[in-house]
């Protein structure tokens, strides 16, 4: 394994002139000094990726492009050196650095189905899907409970699991933390709150109330879990931002989902891939800004989703549809294939 330098370029998405004022230390951190920081790592990748491939004999018969900017000089030199490349796009609209890269690709292998106009303009885009591990699968009603069970929650109770992702949501953690209360009044609630957030949720502990070895308030807070396809699979209901690889994972578990997209992302990926879905009536989302604003958003769409068992099924169903078992085969596939194809010619 070689390493290869790259450069991330921070843009925000839906910022007006006056939200880099009002968070001048993410302006002058990212945009400015990140910024600065990622020009120079890129330049240091294309000189890395232009001395790795130079010479003929180091060259391989194909390259496989996945991560976005981190791709990016690397997939320029292939270019440069007419290299066959393969590019996956895990999201529903292509990041900058796959646009970039897109048009020189042998094959485009995103991660969600592609609208057929979009197809018929690119007979090199392919549905191929996300690759997840292996544990990410449907669970059967009995095995539901007893994985409720395994987490001490009650297995006569639904189960609603809120995450935000390993380093955690602020933003969903504060809304949780102000309906709670209410919450509990007819759900338990697991929440992974997050590496980088739990700390400052330590508090939302007093409403983890053991005896002994049993919990008895139906409420459980991780920093993180190291199963969570075990907890997701437990849950009735999961809540959790829009990233696509999450959204795979939830996909294979066939799970009924709450998204809360992260909007100021570059490209705004999480608000696209949540509207996509919202729209073929696979998931529920809210609005990230609406939830700061009003937190018993969420608890409503919460409460709709638990007294409704048909609705949940419905939408399980649909976002199962979004999921390729065999997504891993099918993009190493697609890569021996281009692989050969190149050695022929």
């Amino acid at each position: 394994m070689r390493r290869i330098l790259a450069g991330k370029f921070h843009r925000y998405a839906n910022w007006h002139l006056k939200d880099y004022f009002i968070h001048f230390d993410i302006t002058f951190k990212d945009l400015i000094i990140g910024n600065l920081l990622g020009f120079f790592g890129f330049l240091g990748g294309l000189i890395t990726a232009f001395c790795r491939l130079f010479r003929k004999a180091n060259r391989p018969d194909i390259i496989f492009l996945k991560g976005g900017y981190v791709c990016l000089p690397v997939g320029l030199i292939a270019k440069l050196f007419k290299i066959p490349y393969i590019i996956h796009e895990s999201d529903a609209v292509a990041g900058l650095a796959n646009r970039l890269l897109m048009k020189k690709a042998k094959k485009v292998a995103f991660g969600m189905p592609i609208p057929e106009e979009l197809q018929e303009k690119h007979p090199n885009f392919v549905w191929t899907g996300i690759p997840v591990g292996q544990e990410f699968k449907p669970v059967s009603p009995t095995k539901q409970l007893s994985l409720k069970k395994a987490f001490s929650f009650n297995s006569d109770k639904p189960l609603v699991v809120v995450t935000g992702g390993s380093q955690g949501s602020e933003n969903i953690n504060e809304a949780i933390r102000q309906i709670l209360p209410e919450l509990l009044e007819f759900t338990s609630v697991g929440l992974v709150a997050g590496r980088k957030h739990y700390e400052n949720m330590v508090d939302l502990k007093k409403y983890e109330n053991w005896d002994k070895a049993s919990l008895e308030s139906n409420f459980r807070m991780w920093e993180f879990c190291t199963t969570m396809d075990e907890l997701m699979g437990a849950a009735d209901v999961v809540v959790s931002r829009a990233g696509a690889t999450t959204i795979a994972e939830l996909a294979a578990l066939k799970k009924a989902v709450i998204l809360i997209p992260f909007a100021r992302l570059p490209g705004a990926h999480q608000s696209k891939n949540a509207k996509r879905l919202e729209d073929s009536g696979a998931t529920s989302v809210i609005d990230d800004a609406k939830m700061l604003e009003n937190p018993k958003v969420l608890l409503e769409e919460i409460r709709h989703l638990v007294k409704s068992p048909r609705l949940r099924a419905d939408m399980a169903d649909q976002l199962a549809e979004e999921a390729r078992s065999d997504a891993a085969k099918r993009l190493a596939d697609l890569i021996l294939e281009e692989a050969l194809i190149g050695q022929t010619q």
